[in-house]
């Protein structure tokens, strides 16, 4: 028999219309699954790393052979809510662009820009992975289902900030046409609540950044005819910036001192809805990637490898669980974020260490990267140990409802 596990978030300060406010959110069985693999493989550390199995992480979408499992997903929370009789969210990011993650190798994707025009691409991403998913997504059974969707983490960010990458300059058609086209068809279902991943403080946090963010953003909604079921923006995908709040100045990656304010996402959160709501984008909400970022200052405030604050991104060693997911985040003293959320799936791994490898970043093998890492999104065991071994003191995290289907 199988059990799909949900997990109640802590119910705080929310707004009206907060998509996860007094709901119950999906645990995937393929999460479970893995660490349990993890538990087994570590007995004596079994009790620790139990603490972090029933958790609510999002499903990414990373290629059109994940699309299959989408249904199983969803059937898997509908299960849930028909047993439960409780109102459920499910997570997804969407994440298959054309000349993905342009700025760096070790998560590139599967669909390549010829040229920049990159007309065959981005026909394959709208007709073979944006309309499959909307055939899935659209279905009447799971129409009371509540659908959380992240958009395309750091690819907008790439266009404020990386235009001198030849690959971006390439990257740009693709995505001013493909993120505004998802973000379109997405907004014609009124259960998703979409996210557009907005990078890190420790990315666009100067100002001049976050006004070429801006300008993108106001274009991209334009395009897709502005939906009012764009919520927000996501902060941290996949990162590891210090959580903090709008009163603390700690700065483990001494952003301040190089003209960033944004020493932490609390700080960031504010600073982008203030500049959001100056260009006019207002009454939005926010949600941040809580899942590795609670050692604040796992990794070096100037790197010798990049040389830059707190550069290092790949399989972070010195890192650790942050907050676990939950609406209730009073203490960032913010009114306006939605919910703590484990957006990256904790255990698998940015990026393969190998050198070999034809995707091979040499942010994975770093001195602060945790070695012998498998390909990006494959688990990663003794990342996840490490993780757990690492988290900071927090109270109980949230208890399982088993649902046997």
């Amino acid at each position: 028999m199988l059990h799909f596990l949900a997990a109640i978030l802590a119910i705080g300060l929310t707004a009206a219309q907060n998509p996860y406010s007094g709901k119950t959110v999906y645990i995937q069985q393929a999460y479970v699954n893995e660490v349990q693999a993890s538990i087994n493989a570590h007995p004596s550390q079994a009790t620790l790393l139990k603490k972090y199995q029933n958790v609510p992480v999002f499903y990414w979408i990373d290629s059109m052979k994940r699309i299959q499992n989408l249904t199983t997903v969803m059937d898997g929370a509908l299960a849930q809510a028909q047993k439960s009789g409780q109102k459920v969210v499910v997570q997804i990011i969407i994440y298959d662009v054309p000349d993905r993650d342009c700025a760096a190798l070790a998560s590139n994707g599967e669909i390549i820009c010829q040229d920049s025009q990159c007309a065959a691409g981005i026909t394959t991403y709208k007709e073979n992975y944006i309309t499959p998913i909307m055939n899935i997504l659209s279905q009447s059974k799971y129409s009371e289902l509540t659908i959380v969707a992240l958009v395309e983490p750091d690819s907008l960010p790439n266009l404020a900030t990386n235009m001198g990458d030849s690959k971006c300059q390439q990257a740009q058609t693709a995505y001013m046409t493909c993120i505004p086209y998802a973000i379109q068809q997405l907004g014609t279902l009124s259960n998703v609540h979409q996210y557009i991943d907005a990078a890190h403080g420790g990315w666009l946090g100067w100002s001049s950044n976050m006004q070429k963010f801006t300008a993108i953003i106001e274009q991209v909604l334009t395009t897709a005819g502005n939906p009012s079921n764009v919520r927000g923006f996501a902060s941290n995908t996949a990162n590891y910036q210090p959580l903090g709040s709008i009163s603390d100045n700690a700065d483990p990656c001494k952003l301040s001192s190089q003209g960033n304010e944004c020493v932490n996402e609390a700080k960031y959160i504010q600073f982008m809805n203030q500049q959001m709501e100056s260009a006019g984008i207002t009454g939005k909400g926010y949600i941040t990637d809580t899942s590795r970022n609670g050692v604040p200052d796992c990794r070096k405030a100037q790197s010798e490898s990049c040389g830059g604050p707190c550069c290092e991104w790949c399989n972070i060693a010195n890192s650790g669980f942050g907050q676990l997911p939950s609406t209730d985040t009073s203490s960032t003293g913010l009114s306006i974020l939605d919910a703590f959320v484990w957006a990256k799936v904790p255990g698998e791994s940015d990026g393969t260490s190998n050198t070999s490898a034809s995707n091979y970043d040499a942010h994975c093998g770093s001195d602060e990267s945790v070695p012998n890492a498998p390909q990006a999104g494959q688990w990663f065991d003794a990342f996840f140990v490490m993780l757990a071994q690492n988290a900071p003191n927090q109270s109980q995290p949230i208890h399982p409802v088993p649902i046997d289907v």
